[in-house]
């Protein structure tokens, strides 16, 4: 029985990712504060109450004290922290999680267009980075920086508030030391940081870069006997983040001895104030007591706002880098009125087509023609190169040619919506991955409502249905990448995943390469016979056998010609 999934709405910005949990912010927010306020109050209230118990000992006047009171004030200010404590906690970790998730769906939606257009020239290092590193620093603002600045700027001013009804000079210290130690010692701290964060950040990403690839890469690395370089240039960049890291911990280090010194300097005049004000009968003893214990409370407080600012600073340079990535234009754009597609398979036609790729001078196609039936199978052969893989991101409108048309049924496919034309095309790239998860859960990758008898006759159209069984069905594990499969069975994997789409056009990239000819045969016939009536685009570097295709044509100097 399956669990029901909460829906996650679109947001476009990543403002609206913050926006849409304001509710939940507000509440965490409020209790933070209540938490404060609670615990400020209790030490001030315990401090003036301590102090009039003792005075009236002293004095012999314990009889006319009144214990009740401030007793029972104590006792519900320590219940209401406790409560406003656990609350806050469970409200501020499950909006933190609720963010954290839909930065990542937000993430994934806004980038997924871009690719492989816009984020080629991007490692993928580099983007887990951006992944890890910079959605944690995004989604962690809330508990680290924003509730926790918001918070002490309303419990600062209610203390001020509160001390102006006491004693007013009292009231006119507090405003001074929450500038000076809540505003100006934390602008100190973090002032002309940015740009050393803008580094850390890099340097962070560097590291996360260099070690995924050294372990994505760890077979070659070894077969280059080149192991060793490679940990020497993770350990160069773990030495260089950490000497920012150091840099960070001295400021913060720096901005605490400051805070430290303003803290001192700051009860000092704190006490000489209320001691005036008892002095001269403005206020009594219990209440001298209690500013003074007031202050040692917001002191406390305020030592965490340096923290919040750098955290702050870190959210700020986390997100920008997000955006950054996410911002970018798409490589193409849907029409705003686009036109209904064909309701039976139709022919695919190239007309003059020509591209370069931007900031290049040399024009990778030019000219191509191409005219592909419904149910023909042709072969494109080229160099490496020659643009075959440049001719299939056109095909899965991946780019728009920059000249020429691209036709499905008479109609420009740039005139359809890119998720309709997208039903069109199953695509089998050269590299097509096996995910880490079941046999179904690789399957259904291709069409998720596909049911399990579905499933077992695809396996058997790419003779994997043995393999299935002997395994232990569709729900087997079929490890990291394919970690439990030969090259064969992964591809053949692959084929069938493409397969289940059920789309009228089927492009394949190198679809046999790695594997030894006998296996290349014998999966290209398969797929011919799992074919049926639907169009086969094949770029491939190797001789096929008799009656894979009906036609081949071969790439070369930005022409199509046929072979």
């Amino acid at each position: 029985m399956s669990m029901p999934r909460e829906s996650v709405p679109r947001a476009d910005s990543l403002r609206q990712v913050f926006t849409r949990h304001r509710g939940r912010l507000l509440l965490t927010v409020v209790l933070l504060w209540t938490t404060m306020l609670a615990g400020t109050a209790l030490l001030g209230l315990s401090g003036g109450f301590l102090t009039a118990a003792a005075l009236a000992g002293a004095a012999g006047l314990g009889s006319g004290f009144n214990f009740f009171s401030p007793s029972a004030g104590i006792r519900g200010l320590t219940m209401a922290r406790i409560v406003s404590r656990y609350f806050e906690k469970l409200v501020g970790h499950d909006v933190t999680l609720r963010i954290a998730r839909d930065l990542r769906v937000w993430f994934f939606r806004r980038a997924l267009p871009l690719a492989p257009a816009r984020l080629a020239g991007i490692r993928t290092g580099e983007l887990l980075a951006r992944l890890m590193s910079d959605i944690g620093e995004v989604d962690g603002l809330l508990v680290r920086a924003i509730g926790p600045l918001l918070a002490l700027a309303g419990i600062s001013l209610v203390a001020v508030g509160s001390a102006a009804i006491i004693y007013p000079p009292a009231a006119l210290l507090l405003a001074v030391l929450a500038l000076l130690i809540g505003v100006g010692v934390p602008w100190l701290t973090v002032r002309g940081a940015s740009g050393q964060e803008q580094d850390r950040a890099l340097h962070r990403s560097q590291l996360r870069t260099q070690a995924f690839e050294g372990l994505e890469g760890a077979a070659d690395l070894t077969a280059l006997q080149a192991r060793e370089h490679w940990n020497q240039r993770v350990l160069v960049a773990a030495k260089q983040l950490r000497s920012r890291d150091r840099r960070r911990r001295w400021r913060l280090v720096a901005g605490n001895a400051l805070h430290g010194l303003c803290a001192a300097v700051a009860l000092v005049g704190m006490l000489w104030v209320a001691l005036h004000g008892f002095e001269s009968g403005a206020i009594d003893a219990a209440l001298a007591a209690a500013l003074v214990f007031l202050t040692v409370a917001l002191i406390e407080l305020w030592a965490g706002i340096g923290l919040a600012w750098q955290s702050w600073l870190s959210g700020r340079v986390a997100a920008a880098r997000l955006e950054s990535i996410v911002e970018q234009p798409p490589g193409v754009a849907d029409t705003d009125a686009p036109v209904a597609l064909p309701h039976q398979p139709a022919t695919l036609q190239l007309e003059q087509v020509g591209f370069r790729w931007p900031g290049q001078a040399r024009a990778l196609l030019d000219g191509v023609q191409l005219t592909l039936e419904p149910g023909e199978r042709i072969a494109i052969r080229g160099d490496s190169g020659s643009g075959k893989t440049t001719l299939s991101s056109l095909l899965l409108r991946l780019w728009d040619p920059d000249s020429g048309r691209v036709l499905y049924g008479d109609q420009d496919i740039r005139s359809l919506a890119q998720a309709d034309w997208h039903r069109q095309i199953a695509w089998l790239p050269q590299h097509a991955p096996v995910f880490a998860g079941s046999v179904a859960d690789n399957l259904r990758l291709g069409d998720p409502q596909a049911s399990d008898e579905t499933l077992w006759q695809v396996l058997a159209d790419v003779r994997l249905r043995e393999w299935a069984e002997r395994i232990g069905g569709l729900n087997a594990w079929v490890g990291e990448n394919g970690a439990t499969m030969s090259a064969g069975q992964a591809r053949r994997l692959a084929l069938a995943r493409a397969l289940l789409r059920g789309s009228p056009i089927l492009l394949l990239d190198e679809p046999t390469e790695g594997l030894d000819v006998d296996t290349a045969h014998a999966l290209l016939h398969d797929l011919v016979a799992a074919l049926g009536g639907r169009s086969l685009i094949m770029i491939t570097h190797d001789a096929l056998p008799e009656g894979i295709v009906h036609r081949s044509y071969r790439l070369h100097d930005g022409s199509l010609r046929q072979a």
